[in-house]
């Protein structure tokens, strides 16, 4: 055995360290599970005192609103999606 052989097979024995740190593979779906039941009781009042105060137009727009953040803090993968779709759109690869 040459000692390039040895030290090459001497490099794959060596076992990889195990990564440290904190695991985050949950946490989203942690925080969308937490905070959801508190966004909708934040809308469902915002909502109703528009209502209630018959401020039509801008219950309407507020409703828009909160379907918009909804949607894009709800939705899996969605800032991805859209950050390629206009990267696509701009010709940028």
């Amino acid at each position: 055995m040459t000692l390039k052989t040895v030290l090459f097979t001497l490099i794959e024995m060596t076992p990889t360290p195990v990564p440290t740190g904190i695991d985050t593979g949950g946490l989203a779906d942690f925080l969308r599970a937490f905070f959801a039941p508190l966004f909708l009781v934040v809308v469902s009042v915002v909502a109703l005192f528009f209502l209630f105060t018959r401020e039509i137009t801008r219950f309407v727009q507020f409703l828009i609103l909160a379907v918009a953040i909804g949607v894009i803090f709800y939705v899996p993968n969605i800032i991805e999606v859209t950050a390629k779709a206009i990267a696509g759109a701009l010709g940028i690869t």
